[in-house]
């Protein structure tokens, strides 16, 4: 389920496919494990990553339920978040097993074999493999942010005319700026409104990348017959991004809102014919 707030999101360090990958896993002195991006002495038997709870749970849309944030000791100068670790065997030069289990013939020395198979959970230090937010890990954050849901006006305002065309605009803002921290960094998102998606209400969507505009600079428009229609904006969203003020970069993928519904009645004008001595 999304993320309901930035306190979820600030918890939820990694999401749907994305892991982070580690040399090594190791008990450290305080009690924790802490992951390094250095291995330690003698041949590597394994290669490890780590995961949300969320991405054991559905690796696709990582699903988060209350169980999944566990607080950890908040240790100065060092980051340590509530991980899944997880190892792989690798292939060893000499031909030797892993845990009694051979390569597939023609493994390469340190290729990866085998599935990945759990080796417990809980607070991991990752200070020393900490990299900077990934564009995909960023976008996961971006697709979970309370973007506005812009609404639609239109113009006449209540009813409308046949023959008349329905102007359709709107004034809401156009750009959103958040900020959220992504394992400590602080991640600056700027969502800009890409396009505006108009349904009209009669079965036509009309496309644009302005907002439109009210008369006389109107720029979307769509003709009715009689009848009461019901119109929506949906606006579809991307952005760009910096980790900790440096250069922008792009967010790699748009998501969109959906504006509240607004009904109107479009009415067919009659002549009436009159006498002009009455």
């Amino acid at each position: 389920m999304p993320c309901p707030n930035f306190d979820c999101l600030k918890k939820r360090v990694t999401g749907g496919s994305i892991y982070l990958s580690a040399e090594d896993v190791t008990p450290a002195s305080d009690g924790m494990r802490r992951a390094s991006n250095s291995r330690s002495p003698g041949p590597a038997l394994y290669r490890w990553r780590l995961a949300s709870p969320c991405q054991i749970r559905d690796e696709t849309v990582g699903a988060c339920t209350p169980a999944d944030f566990v607080d950890c000791p908040d240790v100065p100068d060092r980051v340590v978040v509530y991980y899944v670790v997880q190892r792989q065997r690798l292939a060893q030069a000499d031909g030797t097993p892993v845990d009694g289990t051979l390569p597939p013939d023609g493994g390469a020395p340190g290729t990866p074999y085998g599935p990945w198979i759990g080796d417990g959970q809980g607070c991991i230090d990752v200070t020393d493999l900490n990299p900077p937010p990934s564009p995909d890990e960023v976008f996961r954050y971006f697709q979970e942010l309370p973007l506005p849901e812009l609404t639609a006006q239109q113009q006449p305002p209540g009813n409308a005319l046949v023959g008349l065309p329905v102007i359709f605009y709107t004034t809401d803002p156009a750009t959103q700026t958040y900020t959220v921290d992504i394992r400590g960094f602080t991640v600056t998102i700027l969502a800009t409104a890409r396009t505006y998606t108009w349904h009209t209400g009669d079965g036509t969507d009309l496309t644009s990348t302005d907002p439109g505009a009210p008369y006389p600079d109107q720029t979307v428009t769509h003709d009715y017959r009689a009848g009461t229609y019901t119109a929506s904006l949906t606006t579809t969203w991307g952005g760009t991004y910096t980790v900790d003020a440096g250069a922008p970069a792009d967010v790699p993928g748009t998501t969109t809102t959906d504006g509240p519904p607004t009904t109107f009645t479009v009415l067919q004008a009659r002549a009436v014919l009159t006498d002009p001595y009455d």
